[in-house]
């Protein structure tokens, strides 16, 4: 019912991916699996609700504390993961990124520790030292096919005077690991003992394609947290803008609308991202399931030609998002190296140590689009590795 094979051009649309890939790879014109937004047009039913706003002609001033917004959202996370919140702890804002600063402003002091699992979300570096804070790294380590924690270590790091804020990404860019129950509620446990707040992003939540589920971190918290995300990721809607979270502790919530609507001028929200997350929680259930089993077959076709092209890899496809977190550190190749050779193949991937030096070796390779581009982009890598030396 749905065509995401169909090959949509966005080149000259203001598209970053697309139109702005020498920015960050220095060279223009190169095919992109770069920015995690994906080649798809969003669900029919979004851009229906967003013709209809549009139609009506009328973009003023708008509001989302209302039933509309609040019961989709509400519904949404009782439908996909059996978690029903109270609507008053609601809260909304531009973006995720910028709410995790908000509350990392909220909850901790310039010079204090916020524990990051590594590799990271290169926002999430930004965020906590942009506002003078210090990034407590716990790596995450591959084996038998899954990405674990090592819970003692993280201990260690929630026990230190100065870490106030675990900042968990659930499920977790760029290695797409869904946490367990089990995971998270020792985690859970262990901020309890050590004081330490929880901020979870979860807006890779809806992207799970394996078998284990995803948990919202408000079925195991136990001391104060928040829970931020967006439809945005999943529906493919960024550029409208819009987030929204759970804050369930009413001192905090009371804290949050004072710095977004008072020290931040932030009390309108995009009417547009409104009627983007309505539309999509109410009526897009199944274009995001037809789409998760389109991801995961091009995560299945990376899986196949690389494997069989380097066996030494032995990739497996991640437990959720679109990002292919491949690990080319058994292939020998410096990442300087194998950058200059995927450039002169005219490919941009993101380069694994943009995520920290966890992620020194790997590649992140974004699969959200037609299968042909995502064939087109595994030739063009394989040419550049095949012309290393290994």
């Amino acid at each position: 019912m749905f065509n995401f094979d169909e090959v949509i051009d966005r080149r000259g649309s203001w598209s970053t991916q697309w139109d702005f890939v020498a920015d960050r790879f220095g060279v223009p014109d190169l095919l992109p699996f770069t920015i995690s937004d994906m080649d798809f047009q969003t669900a029919p039913a979004v851009r229906d609700a967003l013709a209809q706003r549009l139609a009506h002609g009328v973009l003023g001033y708008s509001r989302w504390q209302h039933d509309d917004f609040l019961s989709a959202c509400c519904h949404w996370m009782s439908s996909r993961f059996h978690y029903q919140p109270d609507p008053d702890s609601l809260v909304y804002g531009p973006s995720v990124i910028y709410m995790v600063a908000q509350m990392v402003r909220h909850w901790s002091a310039p010079d204090d520790e916020v524990v990051l699992h590594t590799p990271a979300y290169d926002a999430f570096y930004k965020t906590v030292r942009g506002n003078q804070r210090q990034v407590l790294e716990m790596p995450l380590h591959y084996r038998e096919g899954r990405w674990h924690c090592d819970m003692a270590a993280l201990e260690r790091r929630l026990a230190r005077p100065r870490c106030k804020i675990l900042l968990l990404c659930s499920p977790h860019n760029p290695t797409g690991k869904v946490w367990t129950a089990a995971e998270l509620q020792q985690m859970a446990a262990l901020c309890a003992r050590y004081d330490v707040r929880v901020i979870s992003d979860e807006i890779h939540m809806d992207l799970v394609i394996g078998s284990q589920p995803h948990l919202p971190w408000g079925r195991v918290a136990r001391s104060d947290w928040a829970l931020f995300t967006s439809a945005s990721k999943s529906f493919n809607v960024p550029g409208l803008t819009g987030a929204w979270g759970i804050i369930p502790q009413a001192a905090d919530r009371a804290a949050w609308f004072q710095a977004l609507k008072n020290a931040d001028g932030l009390s309108s929200p995009a009417v547009l991202a409104v009627a983007a997350h309505i539309a999509a929680y109410r009526h897009g259930a199944p274009w995001l399931d037809a789409l998760r089993g389109y991801l995961k077959g091009n995560l299945a076709q990376v899986a196949e030609r690389l494997n069989a092209a380097f066996p030494a890899l032995r990739w497996q496809i991640p437990e959720a998002t679109y990002l292919a977190w491949l690990d080319f550190r058994a292939l020998g190749v410096s990442e300087e190296a194998l950058q200059q050779a995927l450039i002169q193949q005219r490919v941009a991937i993101m380069p694994g140590s943009t995520y920290g030096s966890a992620g020194s070796g790997f590649l992140r390779l974004n699969v959200g689009c037609p299968r042909s581009k995502v064939d087109e982009g595994l030739t063009r890598l394989m040419a550049a590795v095949r012309s290393l030396p290994l």
